[in-house]
């Protein structure tokens, strides 16, 4: 069904950079020049990735860089994990480091924190690092959305349960990591609270295509129905089932990753396993029928921090076509393309996301 949509408040695009492995790394400028002056100088963080990039062949850079998918090696250590009380409500986050700027990395829809498993020690080097499960995900609690008098499931409850957490625990401003829907939380944080958010790094943003906005409006009224059948019918609960065993989220993922060999049964497990906990199905329901709130071209006009865009080549929910445009925002320093890289890089590719994290927040602290 085609989408057919008002007229688009996206600006003008500029150019973007793909990124050759290993050369994701953004380099301070020499001197503090105003960001468009900055960009303008040939010393922005893109003009300095494509003269890394022609240094090299970036298949023997590569090949010199990662080990082989199947190589073996040693299991990284894992991160301290702990509670939290929001509101009454368990939050579950995992943390790693004890000095220098903080990270709060912010997952996906259906994911939770242990999707960061191959970032967290890696970034908590030189920083702190926090890893949040959003309340309704991971082994967060999972209130049921039906006691609450309005939506509860919004990125304005995520965006605050972000600002609070930064307040209460980490104790400073931070840099928020996002990926998918973790990014329109960031997004959202950061304008309700700006003096929170040091910088944001967007890895496949949603563009919540299903949004209402989005959708034709002979196309409204179904979509209206098909979020009742789902709410309110057995059926709902049994969509719910057919997708929460393993091999359903297996071949979810191997959807949106690139390199289906980064699918493990590990990773299963680890997206799976705090889906079965009670209240999951509500919240799962809950969010698929959420087709309102704010969309990244509603936020980012409005952020006062430094944005960094990053995109998997090869993302096949959220195309990169599409998300080129989300670059030419004045608060957007640049888009990097991720080359052979699917929806969720942070797990796919860390080799290329962790540099690209670092040098970045180094570059704005």
């Amino acid at each position: 069904m085609a989408c057919a949509a008002s007229p688009s408040p996206l600006p003008a695009r500029r150019r973007s950079t793909t990124a050759a492995v290993p050369a994701c790394h953004y380099y301070p400028p020499s001197s503090r020049l105003p960001r468009r002056s900055w960009l303008l100088s040939g010393n922005a963080p893109g003009a300095r990735l494509r003269a890394e990039a022609s240094k090299a062949d970036p298949v023997e850079e590569s090949l010199a860089a990662a080990p082989a998918p199947n190589a073996p090696s040693e299991p990284l250590p894992r991160p301290h994990t702990s509670t939290w009380n929001w509101k009454g409500y368990n939050i579950r986050y995992q943390y790693a480091g004890t000095s220098g700027p903080a990270l709060v990395l912010i997952h996906g829809f259906g994911a939770n924190s242990d999707h960061w498993r191959k970032n967290i020690l890696v970034l908590a080097m030189p920083n702190r690092v926090y890893a949040i499960d959003l309340i309704g995900y991971g082994y967060s609690d999972k209130p049921n959305p039906r006691e609450f008098e309005e939506s509860f499931y919004t990125f304005e409850t995520w965006g605050e349960q972000l600002n609070t957490f930064c307040a209460e625990v980490v104790k400073t401003d931070a840099f928020f990591i996002c990926n998918s829907i973790g990014g329109l939380v960031g997004l959202q944080a950061a304008v309700t609270e700006p003096q929170t958010c040091k910088g944001i790094v967007l890895l496949d943003i949603s563009l919540r295509m299903l949004h209402i906005s989005k959708q034709p409006w002979y196309g409204k009224p179904f979509i209206r129905s098909f979020q009742k059948l789902l709410r309110n019918t057995v059926v709902g609960k049994l969509f719910f089932n057919s997708v929460a065993t393993p091999e359903s989220v297996k071949n979810i993922l191997s959807q949106c990753y690139h390199d289906t060999s980064a699918v493990t049964d590990e990773l299963v497990q680890f997206i799976l396993q705090p889906g079965l906990d009670p209240g999951a199905v509500d919240v799962f329901l809950e969010f698929i029928c959420y087709s309102r709130g704010p969309l990244p071209e509603d936020l980012l006009p409005m952020v006062k921090c430094p944005v960094l865009v990053a995109w998997g080549e090869k993302d096949p929910w959220e195309p990169v076509e599409l998300g080129r445009a989300y670059g030419s925002f004045d608060a957007v320093e640049d888009f990097i393309v991720l080359p052979n890289v699917g929806h969720c890089p942070q797990d796919e590719a860390p080799q290329l996301v962790n540099p690209l994290v670092e040098s970045f927040v180094k570059l704005h602290s």
